[in-house]
């Protein structure tokens, strides 16, 4: 009686620890990405050469996560369900001690950009999960189908549907909900600000626009209408986006924005890279985390009006902005 009022318990909390999970990196898998790159780098796990497919790992740990956090839940193919919650844990596990043990990776990642807990927490949320996990095992019985087996299934494969659906969206365009520092709305100077008696960085930093002339931060920030142009890695930015995206700021250009390229990339011969491109403004270099930070997508384009982010598109939107 006791094992099963706790497999039933244990049923909901991972449940939805995992569907949550899922969902807030599903609506950003390219965050993922990034993290998947980190742990597969030098300084961490030392396999760079999967760091080529950190995006494909990035979309199935997401959408597992999610339909098995579902599939628990509407009691679909319980044993299946339960063992694979189990390794999925275990690899979890195995990440968040590295981390905690190593000081590798400061963030594992494991709620995306919605919720950030340090290493050590994320370590221990997983060993009391594993707890749940291991009773789950034990009274994996006790899981019956929700409603019906015709249900379960059809719950579990339609959610599997949509998530797909969404991971296609969100990468085409851009993340369906923002959890980063830069979200529409933000007012960029304040979000710059440190915290009263705290040592923490604020939510927006290393953001820049360093030129020859020095830093146009402040100059932007200033400006009633500014158009910001990011190409976070010119050797990695999406050829086919350029034409479009310069279409678009020589539009904003002629309605009043001062317009702004931000790059990671060093540029030998400025001259040369802006008439190659169509994009004969300011270049400003920022460091690569900030840019790809404030938007997913190379190129990316954002407005800000007075000092506050207006808008933000991927360059496959670039006929949709309304100036």
């Amino acid at each position: 009686m006791i094992l099963k009022m706790l497999t039933h318990i244990s049923r909901v909390l991972v449940g939805l620890l995992f569907i949550y999970s899922g969902f807030v990196k599903l609506v950003d898998p390219i965050g993922s990405q990034y993290k998947f790159e980190e742990y597969f780098g030098a300084d961490v796990l030392n396999l760079e050469f999967l760091i080529p497919y950190a995006l494909p790992f990035s979309i199935l740990l997401i959408v597992t996560e999610l339909v098995l956090g579902i599939m628990l839940l509407v009691g679909y193919k319980p044993r299946l369900t339960v063992w694979s919650l189990f390794g999925l844990n275990l690899v979890f596990l195995f990440l968040t001690w590295y981390s905690y043990t190593y000081n590798k990776v400061t963030d594992c990642g494991c709620f995306g950009d919605a919720l950030k807990l340090t290493p050590k927490e994320t370590f221990y949320k997983n060993v009391i999960f594993m707890v749940f996990i291991v009773i789950l095992i034990l009274g994996v019985k006790h899981i019956k189908p929700l409603v019906s087996n015709k249900f379960s299934s059809l719950t579990t494969f339609s959610s599997l549907f949509l998530a797909l659906i969404v991971t296609y969206y969100v990468l085409q365009h851009l993340p369906i909900i923002d959890f980063r520092a830069y979200s529409i709305g933000t007012d960029i100077a304040k979000g710059m600000e440190y915290p009263e008696d705290s040592d923490e960085l604020p939510p927006i930093h290393d953001f820049m626009i360093e030129t020859d002339e020095g830093d146009k931060l402040d100059e932007m920030l200033a400006k009633e209408k500014a158009m910001l142009i990011i190409m976070s890695n010119l050797k990695k930015t999406e050829k086919d986006g350029i034409a479009d995206v310069s279409k678009v700021a020589k539009q904003a250009s002629e309605q009043g924005y001062e317009i702004y390229v931000l790059t990671a990339s060093y540029i030998e011969d400025l001259a040369t890279t802006q008439k190659e491109y169509g994009l004969p403004y300011t270049f400003g270099f920022c460091d690569e985390t900030a840019l790809k930070t404030v938007i997913r997508a190379n190129p990316g384009i954002v407005t800000v009006k007075n000092g506050i982010i207006s808008g933000k598109w991927n360059w496959t939107d670039a006929d949709d902005i309304e100036l």
